[in-house]
């Protein structure tokens, strides 16, 4: 059964995610004062972006879930690509600093004290982190939320980033050399900066709506496994997410013969059967185009009173020939 409030739930999660990390932030950098560790330190700042970015993205569900107005007729879905940017950017100067103070730290080492602390805090907040992490992913993936899927994403690569650095204080007690400190930090920086320069591309994809792939072949597919006789072709297919809303515009061959009101039927219909397979609301923009001589010979209906060529092939829906901007033929 669809979430009858999509917009609460994830908002909650959201919440509860920016609180659990705010309590992460303060045992890490507890840790570090307690070890001086360059390698827990990082996981300490690396929690400092999940605080921050998590509260920026707890802001940015809540101006993506208010309503359409005059302003904005599309919704303000579009601030999940600035968030998610935002976030990105965050995440890479971590890394950045990170790998500076490192470098500056193996010319002027202090001593390590109480690793076994640092250690036990920083599996804790893997373990914590992971297991956040899939939720939000999850979540954003049910509900087409930019914004939880790269905090899902950024806090599980928090979390393997943990992991590394768990093995590497490890090595630091069992070699007794210290400077492993530092490299281990400069080393799980450069995982951090992917990380972020990996959001920073997906937002500014998303703000320059560029196309998904894989959204335009999921529509195609099931616009095809429906398909009517009627329906001679979808062209001219484009889509633009807005948060967790999707608008999708095309053109739609339909007989020339149609009247307005059976025209209407037949768009209806196409809007109808994409918002029954989509768990996210899906605005469509469907402009009925009549057939021509040149449709007749891919026109599957039989009893067509005024064909004027035979039916030679049907022609497969694809991604390629759905978004051009033409009629299909042969």
């Amino acid at each position: 059964m669809a979430d009858q409030n999509p917009e609460k739930s994830i908002f909650r999660l959201q919440l509860i995610a920016v609180v659990i990390g705010l309590l992460l932030l303060l045992a890490k950098f507890g840790a570090y004062l307690f070890t001086h560790s360059n390698t827990v330190l990082t996981d300490a700042l690396e929690s400092i972006i999940n605080v921050v970015a998590g509260s920026f993205a707890l802001y940015s569900l809540y101006i993506s879930s208010k309503p359409k107005d005059y302003d904005h007729p599309y919704g303000h879905g579009k601030v999940e690509f600035i968030s998610a940017g935002f976030e990105g950017v965050l995440i890479t100067l971590s890394g950045i600093l990170i790998i500076g103070k490192s470098i500056i730290s193996l010319f002027h080492h202090k001593p390590l004290e109480h690793l076994d602390v640092g250690i036990i805090v920083v599996l804790v907040s893997g373990i914590v982190n992971l297991i956040l992490g899939v939720m939000l992913e999850k979540a954003g993936d049910k509900h087409q939320s930019l914004i939880m899927k790269a905090d899902g994403q950024h806090l599980k690569s928090d979390a393997y980033s943990s992991a590394g650095i768990f093995v590497g204080l490890l090595l630091i007690v069992f070699t007794h050399w210290e400077p492993l400190d530092n490299i281990v930090a400069i080393i799980f920086s450069f995982v951090i900066m992917y990380t972020g320069i990996k959001l920073i591309r997906k937002s500014v994809a998303g703000i320059m709506d560029e196309a998904d792939e894989n959204l335009m072949k999921s529509i195609v597919s099931h616009l095809s496994l429906h398909r009517k006789a009627a329906w001679i072709d979808i062209h001219n297919l484009r889509v633009i997410q807005y948060g967790n809303k999707l608008h999708v515009d095309c053109h739609v061959t339909l007989p020339w013969y149609f009247t307005l009101e059976e025209a209407h039927k037949e768009i209806e219909e196409i809007a109808a059967i994409i918002n029954s397979e989509f768990s996210v609301q899906v605005e469509f923009f469907i402009h009925g185009d009549p057939c021509i001589k040149q449709s007749c010979k891919i026109c599957m209906i039989s009893d067509c009173k005024v064909r004027q060529e035979a039916f030679e092939q049907k022609v497969e829906w694809n991604i390629d020939n759905v978004r051009l901007n033409k009629k299909h033929g042969l």
